[in-house]
């Protein structure tokens, strides 16, 4: 059982998948930083300094904090702005994704264009097309 788990952590998909959750892991927080740093705080600017984490609704009445961590210590809250947040986050993200795939898309069709064009055989030179034509007519000749 142990060279079968052996074998099988071997395998390329395995390893694969390894490589991708650590990068993926990784992009993650340059992503995270990316939303949190640069374009959250254009949202919040462009829409009058609007900052969503903070947004709730208290489900008792013992809550009367500002903020949603205050709020969150004083009692059960409805975190809609940390959802929207999230939201927008996800948005953001799907739409780098997007745009990193159309792009490796779009390489990968410019360089399986230039090997098509690359691989399109040159006609051969004139003394080798012509020896391929004697050769042709040769075979063609009844034998003797």
């Amino acid at each position: 059982m142990l060279n079968e788990f052996k074998a099988f952590i071997a395998r390329g998909n395995v390893m694969d998948l390894a490589v991708g959750v650590i990068i993926g892991g990784a992009f993650g927080g340059i992503v995270k930083s990316l939303v949190d740093d640069i374009i959250m705080p254009v949202v919040g600017a462009v829409f009058g300094g609007f900052d969503f984490s903070n947004y709730f609704i208290a489900l008792s009445h013992n809550v009367n904090a500002p903020s949603l961590a205050a709020a969150r210590a004083q009692g059960a809250v409805f975190a809609y702005g940390s959802f929207l947040t999230v939201l927008i986050n996800f948005l953001i993200l799907a739409w780098i994704i997007f745009l990193m795939v159309k792009g490796v898309n779009t390489l990968s069709e410019q360089v399986k264009r230039k090997e098509e064009a690359a691989n399109v055989a040159a006609p051969p030179p004139a003394d080798v097309a012509l020896l391929t034509e004697i050769r042709d007519l040769l075979a063609k000749r009844p034998a003797v």
